[in-house]
């Protein structure tokens, strides 16, 4: 079964990886009878903030520190994985994804992708290796793999700059995922639909990691 490379930006839906999202592909990846590696940036976080209130703090937090949470302390450097040691990507949502592994929360259409990134995104398409994005973590995938098929949930403006790029857009349910079959890329809405709960999120998850076990399986 596949081996995955699951890359994380914190922890925390306000300023990192959306916490129920990236459980959720872990656990489905194990269901499965998949393994997997975490890794995320050894950088600064966007911004930091207070999951209480919503507001903004000051002082400063590291992604691959603050990753390290939801991994168990089972994570590396995103600068470490190299394509040829996986058979698959994936990436969970949660602001981080929008704010350390893009800058799509604070320049939209004109974002730039992490290097680090984009050289596994387009690493993993060249090898003919599956990728899986959660949330908002498929405008990463739309942005660089021009013409790509992916869902973010319903209509708004991170759909809108998919298609300013190249790239489709599906609306689809919660519970659904959208699979690219050509580009062998498969994204589920997630958190996007903010009324969503935990179980429902799971299961739009859930088949998303199925597909991406199937293509996988393909070669």
């Amino acid at each position: 079964m596949p081996t995955c490379a699951i890359i994380l930006s914190g922890c925390g839906r306000g300023d990192g990886s959306e916490i129920h999202e990236s459980v959720s592909i872990l656990q489905h990846v194990c269901r499965l009878g998949g393994t997997y590696r975490c890794f995320a940036p050894d950088k600064a976080q966007q911004d930091v903030i207070n999951h209480l209130t919503g507001e903004a703090e000051g002082g400063s937090r590291n992604c691959l520190v603050e990753s390290a949470r939801i991994a168990r302390g089972e994570i590396s450097p995103i600068a470490s994985c190299r394509v040829e040691d996986f058979d698959a990507l994936m990436l969970p949502g949660g602001f981080g994804a929008a704010k350390n592994l893009c800058t799509f929360a604070r320049d939209g259409e004109k974002m730039a992708v992490d290097a680090e990134v984009d050289r596994l995104v387009r690493g993993f398409h060249r090898a003919g290796k599956p990728i899986g994005l959660a949330c908002i973590a498929p405008v990463i995938a739309a942005r660089v793999l021009t013409g790509v098929a992916v869902t973010l949930g319903g209509e708004g403006d991170a759909p809108n700059a998919v298609r300013a790029w190249g790239s489709v857009h599906r609306v689809v349910g919660v519970h659904e995922c959208v699979v690219d079959e050509g580009f062998k890329v498969a994204t589920a809405p997630a958190y996007m639909y903010a009324e969503a709960n935990a179980w429902q999120v799971s299961v739009g998850i859930g088949k998303m990691v199925e597909q991406v076990f199937r293509l996988s399986a393909q070669g």
